[in-house]
């Protein structure tokens, strides 16, 4: 992913409004993520935990989406598995909600996945962040190929809140 600047984070949000993502937290590390290795950037809301935010490049433009982790969460002893990556965790994933797009939106609607509650599927599926024993399930595919798998999952996520 190229690196993004703040400014450009915040006019790609497609599924809230320009005041609501002008008052939003932005990573204040932007220049030290790791852009290289991120097939998009994602992050927690350090101020409202509850908020999660991503940006993707689809079609050479950035496009951000506002989250929110349900309330419930996973159970700690329960191994769930990330709906991006594939990455399995014990507690570390949730259930991600993000408004859709435009009037329906509005009118309430929202799409849901599980996802790594860190947002860092790049680094799970890269081996640069490790999520315990029996975390990645043993594939025969390149890492290309389970790259590839992470923005086809994300990029459906988006079509699906954004269509």
């Amino acid at each position: 992913m190229k690196p993004l600047t703040e400014q450009e984070i915040r006019a790609a949000f497609v599924n809230c409004t320009k005041g609501e993502a002008k008052r939003l937290s932005v990573p204040r590390d932007l220049a030290e993520r790791p852009w290289g290795d991120l097939d998009y950037l994602g992050w927690r809301d350090p101020q409202a935990p509850d908020r999660a935010y991503l940006v993707v490049e689809l079609d050479g433009r950035p496009k951000a989406l506002t989250l929110r982790a349900s309330a419930g969460g996973v159970g700690q002893a329960r191994r769930s598995m990330c709906s991006l990556c594939l990455t399995t965790h014990s507690g570390g994933v949730s259930l991600l909600v993000a408004p859709r797009a435009g009037r329906a939106g509005q009118q309430g609607n929202s799409v849901g996945a599980y996802m790594c509650a860190d947002l860092a599927c790049s680094l799970y599926v890269r081996g640069l962040r490790d999520a315990g024993i029996g975390a990645r399930l043993h594939e025969t595919i390149s890492l290309e190929e389970k790259i590839d798998r992470t923005v086809a999952n994300l990029a459906a996520f988006v079509a699906k809140v954004t269509g």
